[in-house]
């Protein structure tokens, strides 16, 4: 079992930057590790998995949230 995602809130950013931080914070991360991503950018919706596809990752889950969407994606090899 993973261990407990973190959290990297990317609210109030627009196209493209949470993608880009994003990619940043994983790049940093062990493979395997969890990272809960909490936007407020619409179109998030269809760049965070586009960027999972096109970099390896995984995502695990995504939620509806008050404002906004979270992802939970693991860090690829």
């Amino acid at each position: 079992m993973p261990a407990e995602a973190s959290i990297y809130d990317l609210k109030g950013l627009n196209c493209p930057l949470p993608v880009l931080k994003a990619r940043k914070r994983l790049a940093g991360l062990q493979p395997g590790t969890r990272l809960w991503l909490e936007t407020t950018d619409p179109l998030a919706v269809i760049d965070v998995p586009a960027f999972c596809t096109e970099s390896g990752h995984k995502l695990i889950e995504t939620q509806t949230v008050e404002g906004g969407h979270r992802f939970l994606v693991e860090r690829g090899d």
